[in-house]
């Protein structure tokens, strides 16, 4: 197995970035350099979803763990990888700490050390993304 993480934290409530990553993932926010993403079904583990990084195709994924405000994660096989994508949410002092974890799995994770970083190397402009739009999002209202 093959991981990579990403740790920032947020001075907002995890119900704010929560709201941010769950439109986000739902396919009603996007912003420059997001992935898109369509759900086939409700938000909520077991729902497959479509996502489409910038410029490239589009593949399939399946929520796999999904606790409201907490975390959420999402599936992915590509032959004999399994991806899996991580959000979680703790509240501190201050804010909330959020991680963005990236894990790839199975009989060719070998792959991981070559791909893993070619994913994962813009976890941390993607979370400040993700918390601008927080922020949006919890000033609208």
């Amino acid at each position: 197995m093959w991981s990579n993480e990403y740790t920032a934290i947020s001075p907002l409530p995890a119900r704010a970035i929560w709201n941010a990553l769950k439109a986000l993932h739902e396919g009603r926010l996007t912003y420059e350099g997001s992935d898109t993403f369509v759900l086939h079904g409700p938000f909520a583990k077991g729902t497959r979803v479509s996502v489409t990084p910038v410029g490239q195709d589009t593949f399939e994924s399946t929520i796999v763990d999904l606790v409201e405000n907490v975390t959420y994660a999402d599936q992915t096989s590509f032959g004999d990888s399994t991806l899996l994508f991580r959000h979680t949410l703790v509240p501190v002092e201050g804010g909330t700490q959020v991680t963005h974890r990236l894990e790839i799995s199975g009989p060719a994770a070998e792959v991981g050390p070559e791909l893993g970083p070619q994913i994962s190397g813009d976890f941390d402009t993607s979370m400040a993304r993700l918390f601008e739009e927080a922020k949006a999002l919890a000033n609208r209202g």
